[in-house]
């Protein structure tokens, strides 16, 4: 039994760690399309009102929060890593080190999810607010790059769905962890017992 489960925290540590790097590669690339499409809009980068299409200023609002969203990312990446540095994927026993790492990982993950979702849909909101005739006009005149598409901003759901899926696998492989633990606490009992008697 300790052999599924010490198998089973292996791939779930190394989940863990593929995970955070998805999150930071989607952290890097939410603001492609948005740069490519809506930069040249702004006239007057000084002057966030001066601009050719009407709702492009969402390029700009998302920028901070983008910022924001990478350094979170960093850390899931960090968080994961500190799982390997307290020998989470290959002890026997965990210890308060292990519990340690395992909870911080899987409340940082449900944290940058839940948070990184509601600003999500919300600039999404606001994306699909932009005056994409107008926006289309300023591409042709301009050579740009233009895109309706919301594929960066709905490809959340599976990053997300990812991470927590990751989080909830290591909740209940630390569960059958300490499972496992106690039962075996109890057999090495009655056999000092059996020996003693």
């Amino acid at each position: 039994m300790y052999k599924k489960q010490l198998t089973l925290q292996k791939i779930l540590c190394f989940l863990a760690l593929v995970s955070s790097v998805i999150i930071f590669l989607y952290a890097l690339g939410i603001m492609t399309d948005l740069y490519d499409t809506l930069y040249s809009t702004m006239r007057n980068p000084a002057d966030l009102t001066q601009t050719d299409v009407e709702g492009s200023i969402v390029y700009y609002n998302m920028q901070g929060w983008n910022s924001y969203f990478l350094h979170c990312s960093i850390v899931l990446i960090l968080l994961a890593c500190l799982l390997f540095i307290t020998n989470t994927h290959i002890r026997r026993k965990y210890y308060v080190g292990n519990f340690i790492a395992v909870g911080a990982f899987v409340l940082a993950n449900f944290y940058v999810a839940w948070e990184s979702h509601a600003y999500i849909t919300a600039f999404k909101a606001r994306f699909m607010l932009i005056d994409f005739a107008a926006l289309l006009e300023h591409a042709d005149l301009w050579k740009t790059y233009y895109t309706e598409s919301t594929f960066w901003f709905d490809v959340h759901y599976a990053v997300f769905a990812l991470s927590i899926l990751v989080s909830l696998g290591l909740i209940a492989c630390t569960v059958w962890k300490i499972v496992l633990m106690n039962e075996e606490k109890k057999l090495l009992e009655a056999g000092r017992k059996g020996a003693a008697a």
